[in-house]
């Protein structure tokens, strides 16, 4: 039993990899049953038995692309300390993953923002929630950075998150679209241009006597 629940996960784990793969290059509209089923060899029976119906397939995709990027990204830059070291690894590790994987495969965030901009549904739900929960992310970091005297106390938040979410929405479109090979560089020295700009004068007096 437990040896045929173990295949079973591995071949959920493969349909979920399959189908996040189509999902980043063609849309969350291009998942159906069928045609995972025949990227993968398997039965159409075999890929509903495992993972449900369409939409069941695409909100376990969503939630699958939560998880990893979370695991790539979030939960490795915790290990710094609060502040500016703990944004400055998010932002880093952001990269890492752009550059790895979705300059590649494209990203499910800004792909399914514009796929279900203008569409009411559980899918649009979701993946606001996931978006929203990432910026509420960057918010919090932001924050910190504040109070921990990194920078300027008089920082916008609000507006340091819209700049640093739309860095990462420019720099797919010229990784992806553009394919210019500059675009993750060009990304992280735009990201230390606006940080210079908040920074606290204290602590670029600090960086200045290092």
């Amino acid at each position: 039993m437990e040896a045929k629940t173990g295949r079973s996960e591995l071949t959920r784990a493969a349909i979920l990899d399959t189908a996040l793969l189509m999902a980043s290059a063609e849309g969350l509209e291009s998942l159906t049953i069928g045609e995972v089923a025949k990227r993968l060899g398997m039965s159409k029976s075999g890929v509903f038995s495992r993972v449900g119906s369409r939409e069941a397939l695409q909100k376990a995709v969503i939630e699958e692309y939560d998880r990893r990027f979370l695991q790539d990204v979030f939960l490795p830059a915790m290990r710094e300390p609060r502040g500016l070291p703990r944004l400055d690894a998010i932002v880093r590790l952001w990269l890492q993953r752009v550059r790895d994987i979705e300059a590649h495969t494209g990203c499910l965030y800004c792909a399914g923002a514009f796929e279900f901009d203008d569409r009411e549904g559980p899918l649009r739900d979701l993946l606001y929630d996931g978006i929203m929960r990432w910026r509420a992310t960057l918010r919090r970091s932001v924050l910190q950075a504040v109070e921990a005297g990194h920078l300027r106390p008089d920082t916008d938040v609000e507006q340091l998150v819209f700049e640093l979410d739309g860095l990462f929405i420019a720099l797919m479109r010229d990784a992806r679209f553009l394919r210019d090979p500059r675009a993750a560089d060009r990304t992280w020295s735009a990201y230390r241009r606006i940080i210079r700009s908040y920074r606290a004068p204290a602590a670029e007096a600090a960086d200045a006597s290092d």
